[in-house]
């Protein structure tokens, strides 16, 4: 009786040893399933999401050199193309603006005499070059030369003529808007007055009305407006228009009935 009872004591604990044994195989299995599904998962996400970009570009390292140089001198200028054309003209009795040019932007661009040259806006260089004073001056020509040009800051640079084509250049501060210089171009001969003269009794469209027709095809600000020879049919006025993207638009406008004749976009 006692031994019976015995034998059934153990075969009842071997037994529940042995359903725990397998409650334990089960569960680890189970753990490890569901730790493989979860590592799976985990695995196919970052197949599907992108690493976030640890870095990213600067946007100045994008832009070439001419662009940055532009962004640089539009950044610093306050007085726009309208307000320095009102301002060079006043500064000659019945004068006409026959150029006007942002000092600092595509320079280098301007020294070509073709109007459809790659890289020539207007087709004239600077007026005043490199060593023009910029000491306050008179429109009767006088002045003190004082720092070195665009020390003050960018400067718009016109020439405005009287009705016999005489050329008067006339530097503007392109932040504050005052004179800087006024004087008449001493290199002048009777045929190039005669030849402005006559490019200005063609044009019957102002350079301002140019610009407004060169700003609705693109929008941006302009950065120069000269009066040109289209290659012996008529005058145009050359617009330089630079826009957001810091690229330069040069538009050739006939300059009497504002018709858009030729447009190139520099893309340095």
């Amino acid at each position: 009786m006692n031994s019976a009872s015995s034998r059934s004591r153990t075969l009842k604990t071997v037994g529940a040893l042995g359903m725990a044994a397998a409650a334990a195989v089960l569960m680890t299995g189970c753990g490890q399933s569901s730790d493989s599904a979860t590592s799976a998962a985990t695995s196919e996400a970052a197949k599907v999401v992108p690493q976030k970009q640890t870095t990213s570009p600067s946007a100045s390292a994008a832009l070439t050199e001419d662009q940055q140089e532009r962004k640089k001198v539009l950044d610093a200028t306050k007085v726009t193309f309208d307000d320095a054309a009102t301002t060079a003209t006043g500064e000659v009795a019945g004068g006409k603006l026959v150029d006007l040019d942002l000092e600092g932007v595509d320079d280098d661009d301007r020294e070509s005499p073709s109007p459809t040259a790659t890289g020539s806006p207007t087709g004239t260089a600077s007026p005043t070059g490199t060593a023009s004073p910029t000491g306050t001056a008179s429109p009767n020509g006088t002045s003190s030369p004082s720092a070195s040009p665009g020390a003050e800051g960018p400067v718009w640079v016109a020439e405005v003529a009287e009705k016999d084509g005489t050329v008067h250049t006339v530097r503007i501060n392109a932040v504050d808007g005052k004179v800087i210089e006024a004087r008449v171009d001493a290199d002048q001969d009777a045929d190039d007055k005669k030849e402005t003269a006559d490019r200005l009794a063609q044009a019957t469209q102002t350079p301002q009305q140019a610009a407004k027709v060169a700003t609705e095809k693109k929008k941006g600000t302009v950065t120069s407006v000269s009066l040109d020879d289209n290659e012996g049919n008529g005058v145009i006025w050359q617009v330089d228009v630079v826009g957001s993207d810091w690229k330069k638009t040069t538009f050739d406008v006939d300059a009497k009935n504002d018709t858009i004749i030729r447009e190139e976009t520099d893309n340095d």
